[in-house]
């Protein structure tokens, strides 16, 4: 290990087949010091098949209940339970590639003393590979365009492997309410507090063993909701 600290917040649902390659995955390419806290919804959940063993030989996997369900509720839930400053919200559906770039991401925060770390697919050497055509676009836009417009220091807004400071995360009251959009309303609420943004490019490919449980046309709204109070106070600020 290289010293420099991370806690892993994982939420899963019923990850079975897609959690051993994940947790190898790990294994195989991050070589920070890292705790993964792996948040689950309820005690049925098939991933604790796979993730209970391990955590029963590997001090450094916590399984943490959410005590509310749902995914935005298990994400807050394990950034309260972070005890890292660097606290890197990742997914199991994240591929390697992306697996890879955690030193990175890591070795950034520190390096940069930055707020937030985004895992940047719309950044030069990035990428998006596969999923709903729809889905690529309209996150493609998000990041570009709030780049444009407020200067915000990312192509990519909305996808949520990100690393955050965890005291920053301490001072904010959370108030995203469907689902993943925690993660542009964090890194828009950094950048207006005057926190600072880093990217570090990444390519990210649909994955191909389990079910996404992205909600697109549910959570749209909740997106539209933080990229106009960006734009908004961005913009009141600066009047």
């Amino acid at each position: 290990m290289n010293g420099l600290k991370v806690d892993l917040v994982v939420p899963v649902y019923n990850e079975a087949e897609s959690f051993p390659a994940f947790y190898d995955s790990i294994l195989k390419n991050v070589s920070s010091d890292w705790n993964m806290l792996v948040v689950y919804d309820f005690d049925e959940d098939s991933t604790l098949k796979i993730a209970r063993p391990i955590a029963e030989k590997n001090n450094h996997v916590r399984l943490i209940k959410n005590p509310d369900r749902g995914a935005l509720n298990a994400v807050k839930q394990g950034f309260k339970d972070a005890q890292s400053e660097a606290v890197l919200e990742i997914m199991v559906d994240d591929p390697p590639e992306v697996i890879a770039k955690i030193d990175e991401l890591v070795k950034n925060f520190y390096d940069e003393n930055a707020t937030v770390v985004v895992a940047s697919r719309y950044m030069k050497g990035g990428g998006h590979k596969g999923g709903p055509f729809l889905k690529g676009l309209v996150s493609r836009l998000a990041g570009l365009s709030l780049n444009w417009l407020i200067n915000l220091p990312t192509h990519d807004a909305t996808y949520n492997t990100r690393l955050y400071r965890k005291s920053f995360l301490n001072q904010i009251t959370i108030e995203s309410k469907m689902g993943f959009e925690v993660a542009l309303e964090i890194t828009l609420k950094a950048y207006l507090s005057g926190g600072k943004i880093t990217e570090i490019p990444v390519v990210w490919t649909e994955r191909t063993v389990g079910k996404s449980k992205f909600k697109m046309m549910k959570w749209l709204p909740a997106y539209f909701h933080w990229y106009w109070y960006g734009i908004k106070n961005y913009w009141l600020n600066r009047a």
